[in-house]
């Protein structure tokens, strides 16, 4: 049996009875036609909870970086899966393309972002999303989807769902906006405030970038150190009018606009007002510093976090009627 905690950042245990390194996506092909029914596909396995063992695991290694077009103001950079998705977002900023910078510290692979339509602060990767190269599992056939042919929506994309075990991510081409051409975003989050602390007040990419770094490591945990998979739950979309309701009950609790009918209540503020925040249970815990965040605090099983998480849900919708959806993928 081998051992499936050091590839997935949730260091839970787990086991499969067959694992392969996948680098080319000539090797990703021929697995495909020969046999692939049975293969479970690993990224950085950043949004993964196994809660069973799988008995075969593929694991997406192909790398590159290739810039396939360049224009005055922007690239078009073409990308390999298995390329670690941070890695990417610092060499864009050292090379002065911006588009990706708030997207700082967001672990796992790149293959897997399109899957998650991965964002953070104020910033998704379907705002620089041209195309994904995919194979079929069934057949082993090539082919490119334009970004619109995904359904690309909140942590969400047709490969959650509709296509979901049907294709393999081999590459990703993304848009980049060169220094002076980029609409730098700092209006989400605490990124103005952690700007304007450091004397910064026209801030460049790399700005950004050092701005999100230092949020993301002073209030999420290092995956090395204690064990977890970022944001559990995806911050739920209510009604206007469930809100306006749930404000009079709750005059703290915060929201943002979604559109003319619905707003986006954070996860986060609806577990820590239920209690949860830093409450352990077993070997599994709710962070302390970010509520949204469910860690292993020593050799906790898939079922222990999933168990874990069933309380905090079942604890949300009793007190706000709300239900909260995960985020992480179960396997």
């Amino acid at each position: 049996m081998i051992s499936l905690q050091p590839h997935h950042t949730f260091g839970v245990i787990a086991h499969c009875s067959e694992f392969t390194s996948i680098t080319t996506v000539n090797q990703l092909q021929s697995l495909c036609q020969s046999d692939s029914a049975e293969a479970f596909v690993l990224g950085g396995g950043s949004n993964t909870l196994f809660v069973t063992n799988p008995k075969r695991v593929w694991i997406i290694d192909i790398l590159g970086k290739e810039i396939i077009k360049q224009r005055e103001n922007y690239v078009l950079l073409r990308v390999g899966a298995g390329e670690d998705w941070h890695s990417l977002v610092k060499y864009c900023v050292e090379e002065q393309l911006g588009g990706i910078e708030n997207l700082a510290l967001i672990p796992g692979k790149c293959g897997a972002a399109p899957i998650q339509n991965i964002g953070a602060y104020g910033v998704e990767i379907k705002d620089v999303l041209q195309s994904v190269s995919v194979v079929e599992r069934a057949t082993g056939y090539r082919k490119e989807f334009h970004k619109s042919e995904l359904d690309l929506g909140y942590r969400d994309s047709l490969f959650k769902h509709k296509w979901k075990g049907r294709y393999i991510i081999d590459s990703i081409v993304i848009k980049l906006m060169k220094q002076g051409s980029h609409d730098i975003k700092t209006t989400y989050g605490a990124i103005l405030q952690q700007l304007q602390d450091g004397g910064i007040s026209n801030p460049l990419i790399a700005d950004v970038f050092n701005a999100v770094v230092a949020i993301r490591s002073a209030k999420l945990p290092d995956p090395k150190v204690l064990g977890n998979g970022g944001s559990f739950f995806k911050n739920p979309i209510i009604s206007v009018a469930l809100y306006d309701e749930l404000k009079a009950k709750f005059p703290t609790m915060p929201s943002y606009p979604i559109s003319d009918t619905t707003v986006k209540v954070p996860a986060g503020w609806l577990i820590d007002q239920a209690g949860w925040k830093g409450k352990t249970v077993g070997n599994v815990g709710c962070y302390e510093k970010q509520a949204l965040v469910i860690v292993n605090h020593g050799d906790a099983t898939g079922q222990e976090v999933l168990a874990f998480s069933e309380m905090i849900q079942s604890s949300v919708e009793e007190k706000y009627g709300i239900i909260l959806q995960r985020e992480i993928n179960l396997i």
